[in-house]
């Protein structure tokens, strides 16, 4: 009786072919943070100016600083100091940003961390930036102060490389470092609000319905880290501002400034200038964070990955 059942076949069946493996995402460009920061602090640079010479002078209302300003020193005035403040976000805001995704990486942080990681991370990079940013900070401060002081009291610097060599030449090289207590302590608080807020906000908004990873979510995200970290810095901000901008013997000491100051105005000194500074703040949180999202999406766009 011969068998009713097909032939086994012995060809091999052909292999499916493999799955493409999807690129590991690059990391972006160091200096993607810094750029955005540079952008955004130049167009809200009058109202940084204006918070800087209501803590650091006499005068007790922003828009009558304004006024004060454009009077004496034409709108040019609302400038001035710019090149401080390219030389501080070139240098603090690129190092705060690569230090803290730095940071997370080493805490092994991610969108979905609890809020204390996050805020660790920009513990660490507030402290790096804190100490590299000094410089360029002071800077900035003394010559966006300067026209708010009396002619015989002014430094008169140029431009930001001129108050660099000045300050080294005629104070030595030990006046980078004035202020760098506060300043770390502000960078600190800085980075562990702003940064780590934005990261948090974000993360929270996107779990909802409501929102995508857009420019809706990234305004959102930014404009609540803005009131945090306004709120959380303004004490460490006045105090840096008052010891930089300082140019006596002893006249850079913390805790000097802090008794004299007290006994002058009584302790809300320290959120003295805190609605310019959320004014200036807010819109330079928000141009920040929405600035380093398009240059993102800018790189993945020429990478192919977006």
């Amino acid at each position: 009786m011969s068998s009713s059942l097909p032939p086994v076949s012995t060809q091999t069946p052909p292999s499916l072919p493999p799955a493409i493996a999807k690129p590991k995402k690059q990391p972006y460009p160091f200096y993607l943070g810094g750029v955005a920061a540079t952008i955004a602090a130049s167009i809200t640079h009058p109202l940084d100016l204006t918070k800087v010479r209501l803590q650091a002078s006499g005068d007790k209302r922003m828009v009558d600083s304004i006024k004060k300003t454009v009077r004496t020193a034409g709108f040019r005035g609302l400038f001035d100091g710019i090149t401080g403040t390219w030389m501080r976000q070139m240098s603090y805001s690129l190092c705060r940003f690569w230090a803290y995704d730095e940071s997370k990486k080493l805490l092994g942080a991610n969108p979905q961390s609890p809020p204390w990681v996050l805020a660790a991370a920009g513990v660490m990079a507030g402290s790096i930036a804190g100490v590299v940013g000094n410089p360029g900070e002071v800077v900035m401060v003394r010559l966006q102060g300067d026209f708010a002081k009396p002619p015989e009291k002014r430094f008169n610097y140029k431009h930001c490389f001129d108050a660099l060599f000045r300050m080294v030449r005629e104070e030595g090289p030990s006046s980078l470092l004035r202020g760098v207590g506060p300043n770390v302590f502000r960078s600190i608080l800085m980075n562990s609000s702003q940064l780590a807020s934005y990261d948090f906000f974000k993360a929270e908004l996107l779990k909802t319905k409501y929102f995508e990873d857009n420019i809706a979510c990234h305004f959102t995200a930014s404009f609540a880290a803005g009131t945090v970290a306004t709120t959380v810095c303004s004490p460490a901000d006045v105090l840096k501002s008052r010891i930089m901008n300082a140019s006596g013997p002893g006249s850079s000491s913390t805790l000097g400034v802090i008794r004299a100051s007290l006994a002058k105005e009584g302790p809300m000194f320290m959120f003295k200038g805190w609605v310019p500074a959320w004014t200036r703040l807010q819109p330079t949180t928000i141009l920040i964070f929405l600035t380093l999202e398009q240059l993102k999406n800018a790189v993945d766009w020429k990478r192919g990955t977006l």
